[in-house]
């Protein structure tokens, strides 16, 4: 589902239904542990929405994207997703902390609702986005990553419009960082570029898995782990650099190309 095949669904949402936001979800699984960005580590559910705007060469979730899930697409209500992460997680006082992923969630204008939801049953909210669109229930996410893609994805990044989402985000105090996945030499001196046009925001590498299609969990592993040292060894020697934090993918080392956990 493409970013104007979506923007068409929430239209029609809207017109069937004007009491209430319904929203195209793929996947709620969890609790399971986030395996990149500010929150590494979390223990969190996972609300994975349908749609985006970027088609990057590398995904690791372009069935959100390329129409292979289409089936799988539930237009779900706020109050009926928080039902189905209780559900999921084995019970509301199982979570704490919520994911929204895509795709793009930030395609997504009437997903303010969701978060407002999430928040009054005492939910920590946590979101990442390539940072192409801003919206306005940006500055009420509590861990807000913002992720632009470097040329390894065959995207081009849109600073003025990144630039205006650091801004606003900034003057309202949000709690966000700035990741980028680093598949070769050139995607570090695209992190080298963002570092040095927002010194003042946190910034995370992360090696890229370039194995999508390797179904051995444990030879990826080893792989992934020799991928995340050569990324050690060169932020090591950029100067650049030296405010950097280096990730692994935390969730493929586990579980591999596994979707869904």
């Amino acid at each position: 589902m493409t970013g104007g095949q979506l923007q068409k669904a929430e239209a029609l949402v809207h017109s069937r239904k004007t009491d209430s936001v319904r929203l195209p979800v793929l996947e709620i699984f969890g609790p399971t542990v986030q395996g990149e960005g500010m929150v590494i580590g979390q223990k969190t559910m996972f609300i994975r929405t349908a749609g985006c705007d970027y088609a990057c060469s590398w995904c690791d979730s372009a069935f959100t994207w390329d129409g292979t899930a289409k089936a799988d697409i539930r237009l779900l209500e706020a109050d009926i997703i928080y039902e189905e992460l209780c559900e999921t997680a084995g019970g509301e006082d199982r979570f704490g902390h919520v994911t929204l992923s895509g795709g793009n969630p930030a395609l997504l204008a009437g997903l303010g609702e969701l978060i407002s939801l999430l928040h009054s049953r005492g939910k920590q909210v946590a979101l990442e986005t390539q940072g192409s669109r801003w919206q306005d229930w940006f500055t009420e996410i509590d861990e807000l990553t913002l992720s632009p893609k470097p040329p390894s994805s065959g995207m081009k990044t849109d600073w003025e419009m990144l630039d205006s989402i650091i801004s606003r985000l900034s003057a309202a105090g949000s709690a966000f960082s700035l990741k980028v996945v680093i598949f070769d030499e050139r995607d570090l001196d695209y992190a080298v570029q963002v570092q040095q046009r927002y010194p003042d925001v946190q910034l995370f590498v992360q090696a890229g898995n370039d194995r999508l299609d390797e179904a051995d969990a444990s030879l990826l592993l080893v792989h992934l782990a020799g991928r995340y040292e050569h990324l050690v060894g060169q932020v090591m020697e950029r100067p650049e650099l030296n405010r950097a934090r280096v990730l692994p993918q935390l969730h493929a080392w586990i579980w591999g190309n596994k979707r869904g956990v």
